[in-house]
């Protein structure tokens, strides 16, 4: 994009000398045999330079590299992925190369790049913006012969979905051959939701500039070059003085001066400040006066329909015909108004903003209006003039709500929610017809699903409220709101909904569908009413189902997930999840990215499995999860809940290392899209319990204390029984008095009827901790664990029994103790429980096999301090 030179060509920038070197020192990194990314960053205020800096910076670093460089502007910041596409432009064109670039993120990068027909499905924003993360690392391994060299200027109006896929590229650049160049005005010039995104390029950055004006030296120096040595200090002191060391006004005023040289005896300093008064502010429009209706026209329709718009468009949009089109376009160039060209460019923003101001406001209500249908009729999506209806005055037009609906759709095919939020907002102003107004309202609750819980619940519960949704759309609804409501650790709240729904919806399948949500979310609750009544109710309702239709196999995965949380044989509940799947895995409709049932259902099989020695059904399902999040691009919370349930079956294989490394992944994933979610509790509790196991106590408390690990829980059922790792955690680090309090708190499951011993193995713990302040209690919470376990009947379960009754037995009982429970561990899946067993077999024996075993095997497992104890021994 062309701008307005300054009146000093070919001279270096004056004061900018340091900024400049520092982009020298970025491009030549980027040109070395290894080939070293950055990002820079300049920032200041409207006219302070930024351009000019940018223009210096392209033109050196395309001696050698490839530049690719755009310029946002108001109009872009609400098209979505704008900038992007800018930026890339010419790499998109390349047809022969085109494949190749999107790789195999061509289903999400494309839509939001224009290449391809959105689908009809909401994109997953998160999974786009990683598209788009990797499009650009091929772009730049693309052109390592010409390093490539982004340059994005007024970053401040960019579109915040390209703003957030920069802010995410950022960390990344050091290990990209690509530098990445970026200027903005302060933040508070930005639109709210971008301003995070360019504080997170500025921490990323390697340099960040806030430039400043131009001193009075500066200022007498650009005079002498733009009049002539014949210009004094003075002059060059008063120009300083009338513009504040502005570049670019004084790059106006000297333009002004070269024109219209200073009657040699006026009042120098006089003159200067009347002239500089000009060219700010809304002084900058003034000079359309003198320039006729014409032109005045032709540059207010331009300031409306924004850059690289073409001219005959804003001429069509001011009614001028080609003739009066010709004439009043150089009458706007020779005004130093709109730069040479077909599109719309104007010489500066500063220029354009006041033209933009100056338009009167009826007539610029007008002129949006008008300009939506002018690019729909040129062939442009609803997403697209979208942009102008939102400027639209509401005055209950049918056919404009439909538009914008439209267009909120198309933004949620490309994975933008906010921009489809704020056309359905715009649309609810309009306002809808009565019968459409329930609509409008469920599709901004699903709009905000993603990104806002808590507007996604007030808008449901209005669209509930009204009438206008049948059946099925209500059903949705009240799905969706128990889904935010859970989101928000609102458990309570999510089960209420959804059993007022079932209580109020006629028999058939959205009955049943809203019956097993209200099961499932009464299952998920930390604390509620009527535990075992619940699961009598389920249990009378889905034990005769034979799993014909997805509701019946909801409630068997209910009942199947309840059976193992109360301690059921599993092989009883083993039962229930193979009449839930279809062949052992999830039934259409049912599966991982199905969004009318959720992901919850194959989870909780999954779930289920893990916790019933069943671990390699567990981790078939959950790779599945994986893989058909990653192939879909759900890269948000769904993606990072995948990662955590593969975790936690790692940890329960007893692969220890593995498991801290993809629990650790979990995390990072989640961090991406807030905290405090249900998968941060469930990746951290994991974490700390796979950290205990390894004998990594000091980790584990870091763990808990920077993450916040510990009571008052949520709401919301954490996995495994977080009481109990809590209380584990707290005997490790020697606070026997708090653990036995933590544990005896732990006890409450036991109250709700969940009696699993290996997903809340508070028994155990507590036991250890009382040995020898209260054996009794201590016995008789081993004989207790052992009923538990052999109730539940897994190896695992039984093992872990028999070893705490034989850590607490008498020295001659305990050997054949522990030689059961390594019997039983050896046909479990729990690799690190059959280390430990052998360790505390060969510790009470002298048994030096045993200890070398169990030393090897706790190697393998990654459990470090029983490996050093079992070393020990033997040494």
């Amino acid at each position: 994009m062309t701008t307005t030179p300054p009146p000093w060509p070919g001279d270096p920038l004056p004061e900018r000398e340091l900024e400049l070197a520092a982009a020298d020192r970025a491009v030549d990194a980027l040109c070395r045999t290894r080939p070293e990314g950055g990002l820079l960053v300049y920032s200041g205020a409207a006219g302070i330079g930024k351009t000019s800096v940018l223009a210096r910076v392209r033109a050196r670093a395309a001696e050698r590299c490839t530049v690719r460089t755009t310029r946002a502007d108001p109009g872009t910041t609400a098209i979505p992925f704008h900038t992007a596409r800018a930026l890339f432009a010419p790499d998109l064109a390349d047809t022969d190369g085109l494949a190749a670039l999107l790789g195999p993120h061509r289903a999400l990068a494309g839509p939001a790049l224009g290449l391809t027909t959105p689908g009809d499905e909401p994109a997953d924003p998160q999974g786009v913006q990683d598209a788009l993360v990797a499009l650009t690392a091929r772009a730049a391994r693309r052109h390592r012969a010409r390093p490539l060299v982004l340059v994005l200027d007024d970053a401040h109006w960019a579109d915040g979905e390209s703003l957030g896929w920069l802010a995410a590229l950022g960390p990344r650049l050091a290990r990209l051959p690509l530098l990445l160049v970026v200027a903005h005005r302060p933040t508070e010039h930005a639109a709210e939701e971008s301003r995070p995104h360019l504080d997170a390029l500025g921490t990323a950055a390697r340099l960040r500039v806030t430039l400043r004006a131009l001193s009075p030296e500066a200022a007498a120096g650009l005079t002498r070059r733009a009049l002539g040595t014949g210009a004094d200090d003075a002059l060059g002191r008063a120009l300083w003085d009338a513009t504040g060391g502005s570049p670019y006004e004084l790059a106006e005023l000297l333009a002004r001066l070269r024109e219209h040289p200073l009657d040699p005896g006026a009042d120098q300093a006089t003159a200067v400040r009347e002239l500089a008064a000009t060219v700010r502010g809304h002084r900058l429009a003034d000079r359309l006066g003198g320039l006729g209706p014409d032109a005045a026209r032709l540059a207010w329709a331009a300031a409306v329909l924004g850059a690289g718009i073409p001219l005959r468009l804003a001429a069509s949009l001011a009614g001028l015909s080609p003739g009066r089109q010709a004439t009043a376009t150089g009458e706007l160039r020779a005004a130093r108004v709109l730069n040479p060209g077909d599109t719309v460019d104007f010489t500066h923003p500063l220029v354009a903003g006041a033209v933009y101001d100056a338009v009167p406001r009826s007539l610029r209500t007008t002129f949006h209006g008008r300009a939506a249908w002018l690019l729909t009729a040129e062939g442009h999506s609803p997403a697209a003039a979208a942009r102008h209806l939102l400027e639209v005055h509401p005055d209950q037009d049918p056919a404009l709500v439909e538009q914008l609906r439209r267009a909120a759709r198309e933004h949620l095919a490309v994975g933008a929610p906010d921009a489809a939020r704020r056309c359905l907002e715009r649309a609810l102003r309009e306002p809808p017809e009565h019968h459409l107004r329930a609509h409008v309202h469920h599709e901004l609750g699903c709009a905000a699903l993603l990104t806002s819980p808590a507007d996604t619940v007030r808008h449901l519960r209005t669209a509930l409220e009204l009438p206008g949704l049948d059946d099925t759309l209500r059903a949705d609804a009240t799905f969706r709101l128990a889904q935010a409501l859970a989101h928000n650790q609102q458990m309570r709240e999510a089960s209420l909904s959804v059993a007022f729904a079932a209580a109020t919806t006629e028999p058939g399948p959205e009955r049943l569908r809203l019956q097993a949500a209200h099961f499932m979310y009464d299952a998920f609750r930390a604390t509620e009413d009527d535990g075992p009544g619940r699961s009598r109710r389920l249990a009378q309702l889905a034990d005769p189902l034979a799993g014909e239709t997805n509701a019946e196999r909801a409630l068997l995965t209910l009942r199947a997930f309840d059976g193992m949380l109360r301690g059921e044989n599993h092989t009883v509940v083993a039962e229930f999840c193979e009449r839930a799947l279809t062949d052992g895995h999830p039934a259409p409709g049912l599966g991982w990215t199905d969004t009318a049932w959720g992901f919850e259902y194959p989870c909780l099989a999954g779930i289920t499995y893990a916790w019933i020695d069943e671990l390699d059904r567990a981790e078939e399902l959950f790779g599945e999860a994986v893989r058909a999040y990653e192939i879909s691009g759900w890269s948000g919370g769904h993606l990072a809940f995948a990662h955590m349930l593969t975790g936690a079956v790692l940890r329960r294989r007893g692969r220890l290392a593995e498991a801290e490394t993809r629990l650790r992944e979990s995390l990072r994933l989640a961090d991406r899209i807030g905290t405090g979610l249900p998968v941060h509790w469930d990746a951290v509790c994991l974490l700390v319990d796979t950290l205990l196991a390894r004998g990594r106590t000091a980790d584990a408390q870091r763990l808990a204390e920077a993450r916040g690990f510990g009571p008052p829980y949520p709401d919301a059922m954490i996995l495994p029984d977080a009481p109990s790792v809590h209380g584990r955690l707290l005997l490790a680090l020697g606070r026997t008095d708090e653990a036995v309090a933590a544990l005896e708190a732990a006890s409450a499951v036991a109250e709700r009827g969940r009696h699993n011993p290996v997903w809340a193995p508070w028994r155990r713990d507590l036991a250890g901790a009382l040995a020898t302040r209260d054996p009794e209690r201590a016995r008789a919470l081993t004989r207790r664990l052992r009923v538990d376990a052999e109730r539940f009947g897994t190896p695992t379960a039984l093992g872990m029994a028999l070893g705490c009754e034989a850590a607490l037995a008498p020295a001659g009982a305990a050997p054949a103790l522990h030689a059961r429970a390594v019997a039983h561990l050896e046909e479990s899946p729990a690799r690190d429980e059959l280390a430990r067993a052998r360790v505390a077999l060969g510790l009470a024996t002298g048994d030096r096999d045993q200890l070398h075993r169990g030393l090897l095997l706790a190697r393998t497992c990654g459990a470090d301090a029983l490996a050093e104890q079992a070393r020990s021994a033997l040494a």
